[in-house]
Formats: structure tokens, sequence, C-alpha cells
């Protein structure tokens, strides 16, 4: 069963985004972009590594340039459990 977002989160992994500059394949001159995001963990990033390599063996488009950015959420330290709230009028 794969993992919440929040507990991918208190895991470590963090937002990374990245924007993909490639070349067109019928027209190598011309370059469009594609953006990725998913949750990964810095500073390896094998979700980002692994997409890489799959866009090298199965898409056409050859890759000029890879631009990414990650954002840690929140860690563990930051995080607490509340078990009730009070509400005052």
């Amino acid at each position: 069963m794969p993992l919440s977002e929040t507990e991918l989160m208190l895991k470590g992994y963090g937002l990374t985004t990245a924007e993909f500059f490639y070349h067109m394949p019928d027209y190598q001159h011309v370059l469009n972009s594609f953006i990725w995001q998913d949750y990964d963990i810095a500073p390896d990033h094998p979700r980002l590594f692994e997409f890489v390599d799959f866009w090298r063996s199965e898409i056409e488009g050859p890759l000029h340039s890879v631009r990414f950015t990650h954002r840690k959420m929140i860690s563990a330290g930051e995080w607490r459990n509340v078990t009730g709230e009070f509400t005052l009028h």
C-alpha cells in the first residue's frame, strides 16, 4: 500500500519540481518544456533520476537540460499530534 503524502513528508521526503527542456523529435531546433513533480529525498533524488533514465530510454525527444528545485514541507520535529480541541465563543 503506498504511503500518503503526509507519511512521506514525515519520513524526510520533500516536493521536487523539475522542468525538462527537450528537443522536439521532428524539429530538432525547437525546444519544448515539460513539468514533473513528485515527492523525493534530497540530496540523492532517486525518483527524479529514475524519471530522467526513463525519459532517455523511452521518450523520443532528446533532453537539452533539466532544472529542478526541492522543498521540504515538514519534518518530524515540526509536526505534533493534537488529541483535542477547545472552541471558545
